[in-house]
Order: structure tokens, then sequence, then C-alpha cells
């Protein structure tokens, strides 16, 4: 039986990561593009991206996006995670803490010292999943988002 490796994405990957980001997006119960159209974009990462993949087999079981941050405590770099999902039949197993373990060893080795990440204030499993890690919430900041016409009225009519 193959074990489950914890890796940097490979282009490889990409249909099996499609394929689990079509279920994340019915697990948060939001609309999703075409299978074609994420595949585009995982062919066109920007630079900065880091995705770890929970793999097994051809199977990916689950991912973690990361991107980098400057600057950040002691004017020093970190990361942003995105985002972190386990399949729904893989949960459970341990897959998440190996991911964000994973995450923080890539962290260390890049010389960041931080990772920073959102969560839904009212998912009591994931916040707790997130202390068993040593996180810390933190109260003193908001978290915002420009997006749809307000993003378009700041950026002013283009050329």
């Amino acid at each position: 039986m193959n074990e489950t490796a914890i890796r940097l994405l490979q282009p490889a990957d990409h249909p099996a990561l499609a394929a689990l980001m079509v279920e994340m997006q019915g697990h948060y119960e939001v609309p999703c593009p075409p299978p074609a159209e994420i595949l585009a974009g995982l062919a066109a990462l920007p630079a900065g991206i880091d995705i770890l993949v929970a793999a097994k087999g051809d199977a990916i079981l689950g991912f973690a996006s990361a991107c980098n941050l400057y600057p950040g405590p002691g004017l020093r770099s970190g990361f942003f995670l995105k985002e972190l999902y386990v399949a729904d039949t893989a949960r459970g197993a341990g897959l998440g803490r190996a991911l964000m373990q994973a995450l923080a060893e890539l962290a260390i080795e890049r010389g960041h010292r931080r990772i920073d990440w959102t969560a839904d204030v009212d998912d009591g499993p994931l916040l707790r999943f997130y202390e068993s890690l040593g996180a810390v919430s933190q109260t003193k900041k908001l978290f915002y988002r420009l997006t749809g016409q307000a993003l378009l009225d700041l950026a002013g009519p283009g050329e």
C-alpha cells in the first residue's frame, strides 16, 4: 500500500489537484470554475506561490497553498497560508497537521519567521485544530477584502 507523501506540487499533479479543488468549492458551497480554468490557473501560478500536496499514488488527498510575504517581524519574510484543505474521505488521518508541519519546515528552510492565515470564526473544530498546532489567534487585526465593483472603482478607469 502506498504511503502518503507531503511534497511540493508537480505539474503531473495538476489534474488530481484540480479535482480536489472542485470538491473543496462544493464543500464551502461556493461557485466553481470549470476544470479547464482551474488547470489553466495551476499552469500559470504566479511567482512566490508554494503548494504542498498530500499525495498517495496518483491521488491528491490534501493541499496547502501559501505565498511569500515581506516585510514581517524584524523586516523578515513570512508565508501567508491561503488555503489548507483535506479531502472529505481523508479527514482525521493527520494530513492537515502533516501539511502544516511541512509548511513550517519549508518556512524555516527559506528563512521565514512566521506563517499567517485567516479562519472562519464560527468553525470550532477548525479553530481547535489550529490551536492544537500552537497557533495563537490575533485579536488586534481585522481582515479586509476589496473585490468586485469596489475593486474596479478603486482602480479607476482603464486605458
